[in-house]
């Protein structure tokens, strides 16, 4: 959540030469979002017609291009540039793999002329078969570029790329890739057959929908001042059906003296929130951060008295918040930081979710981590090492059959967000199959702020691992002085506005639709484009009287992409 990067990477291993572009070149959007963490024995033929293939073989020819980096980490051969436009979003993908060694990560750098490094993507490759590496740039100037390929963890490693390729997009284009792939992921089509008991069509009857409650959620954080202020809780519930709290359930609140617990705050809160049928996902059970402990705990030296201390703590909060919340942060950050591994040993943190699973199986654990989608540079948390975290404590005995799910926080800088190293980062930490949440986004205040935030939230809608979204935003009176959505008199602010319109675009309209069904005929004009959640559905006529007919709805994308609704009138 702090050291903003903008992607700067201190040293590179090797060189990617003689690289050409072109709008026919990899499609981003192809891949059905899923990362392919399998490694495979030969890259499969691409299905983009015309596809650019860069510095690799026919497929008829089943040998491959080997780089071998010298003592300095680069290769001899000249790098060759390519002409990068301002703004334009550029999507690259390789298939790499090692000729010897262990597992390691390797990624793609964007170098300019002035020697800025910017990393593009990452994946960790193997010895013997090919890994897909995806990711890409958005430049903020226009200028040449040299490309390489970078890996930190061993200078003498041997690796081989094939089937390279970079393909650019005006954000126009980008945005129809999005609204396409929305439209196939967020919604269904649903056939209503409106008929009589004797399976004819009810000519001219009327089918209403009301959605009540949608399954994509957005959703905003809240803090203490909204038990202060009756605007902001007017505000707030008319808008989102979930939250978190910024401070008030963590621990350096509700433990501030030792053996003095308060959950005033807390507690009043999720009154609110469950008054108004609020969702509340919880924040956060420990903090790995040393400096994020209560002062107290700062203080103890004995492994053994922090032991006893954060167990009370786990049952504390965990039994207190059972059944009522949606979620749990259970080691917030517990790459970027690792007190409780160094006071208790390596396995702390998985020791740590499975006491929470064993005190609240139902409710999903979050691995929960800043810079991973937002800062391409980033080296502790990058998506890879976050996944390998989910992995590590999944695989710890008795933690199999825990609900995991990732939390991307979604700190951004003040700048052009590269979203096509977004898309690549969603794509790694969806390879896991477990839900992903973006829980914490926001950016320091800047002339584009409300552009910028758009563009982030349409990538992550788009996204089918993401299934959910919390920015740490609010109106003046809430103190969010970054994504500051109303002024002191609630009067709607430019990215307000954003989040609004959103909002409204991601929550289907309620409307009236005519009975066009007919028997034995097949029309795919009869079907209607529903977003996921749950409905109301009213059937009447308008020139029968006492004909009405109502039921619940549920839309869902493990329903396929079409359902049939039958609704049969006794008459």
């Amino acid at each position: 959540m702090k050291n903003f990067n903008n992607g700067f990477f201190p040293s590179m291993l090797f060189l990617l030469i003689c690289l050409v572009y072109s709008g026919l070149a990899n499609d981003p959007f192809s891949h059905s979002h899923s990362l392919k963490t399998e490694c495979i024995m030969k890259p499969p033929r691409s299905i983009v017609e015309q596809e650019l293939i860069l510095l690799s073989h026919s497929d008829e020819d089943d040998s491959d291009q080997e780089w071998e980096i010298d003592e300095n980490g680069a290769i001899r051969e000249m790098a060759q540039r390519i002409q990068l436009q301002q703004r334009i979003i550029y999507s690259f993908s390789a298939w790499v793999k090692l000729r010897g060694g262990n597992d390691k990560k390797v990624g793609i750098v964007f170098r300019s002329e002035s020697g800025r490094l910017v990393h593009g993507g990452e994946v960790r490759a193997k010895q013997g078969c090919w890994s897909l590496l995806k990711g890409g740039i958005v430049p903020n100037v226009s200028g040449p570029v040299d490309i390489f390929f970078k890996q930190s963890e061993d200078r003498e490693a041997k690796i081989s790329v094939t089937k390279l390729s970079l393909k650019q997009f005006s954000k126009k284009e980008w945005k129809l890739k999005q609204d396409q792939l929305i439209e196939k992921i967020r919604k269904n089509k649903v056939r209503f057959e409106v008929t009589y008991n004797n399976k004819t069509a009810v000519k001219d009857a009327v089918i209403s929908l009301k959605q009540t409650k949608p399954f994509f959620l957005l959703g905003c954080a809240m803090n203490f001042r909204i038990l202060q202020s009756e605007g902001y809780r007017k505000w707030f519930a008319s808008r989102f059906a979930i939250t978190s709290f910024t401070n008030e359930m963590k621990w350096y609140t509700t433990e501030k003296v030792r053996g003095q617990e308060n959950y005033t705050a807390a507690d009043s809160m999720l009154k609110f929130a469950e008054e108004n049928d609020i969702l509340v996902r919880g924040h956060t059970v420990l903090w790995d951060d040393p400096k994020m402990q209560p002062s107290w705990v700062e203080n103890i030296k004995d492994p053994e008295d922090v032991r006893n201390v954060t167990l009370n703590r786990i049952n504390s909060v965990m039994k207190r918040y059972k059944g009522k919340l949606t979620g749990w942060d259970v080691v917030n950050e517990n790459l970027h930081w690792d007190y409780f591994e160094k006071m208790l040993g390596v396995n702390a943190s998985s020791r740590f979710y499975n006491l929470a699973y064993k005190l609240d199986p139902d409710v999903t654990l979050f691995v929960n981590e800043y810079n991973t989608i937002e800062n391409p540079g980033e080296v502790t948390a990058t998506p890879v090492k976050v996944k390998d975290k989910m992995e590590e404590i999944l695989a710890y005995q008795g933690n199999e059959n825990i609900k995991g799910a990732i939390g991307a926080q979604g700190h951004f800088s003040p700048i052009q967000p590269n979203l096509a190293y977004m898309r690549s980062a969603l794509d790694t930490l969806g390879s896991l199959g477990l839900p992903v949440w973006i829980t914490e986004l926001d950016m320091p205040k800047c002339p584009n702020q409300a552009k910028y935030i758009e563009e982030i939230l349409r990538e992550v809608y788009s996204h089918p691992a993401v299934e959910g979204i919390i920015i740490f935003a609010g109106p003046e009176v809430s103190g969010f002085d970054k994504l500051t959505l109303a002024d002191k008199d609630f009067n709607i602010t430019e990215t307000g506005d954003v989040i609004d319109k959103l909002l409204k675009e991601w929550h289907q309209k309620t409307s009236d639709i005519p009975n066009i069904f007919m028997v034995d005929h097949e029309n795919e004009e009869e079907d209607v484009s529903l977003l996921h959640g749950l409905y109301n559905v009213n059937v009447s006529h308008p020139q029968i009287k006492n004909f009405s007919t109502s039921l619940r709805l549920e839309v869902t994308k493990e329903m396929g992409p079409r359902q049939v609704v039958r609704v049969v009138i006794n008459a």
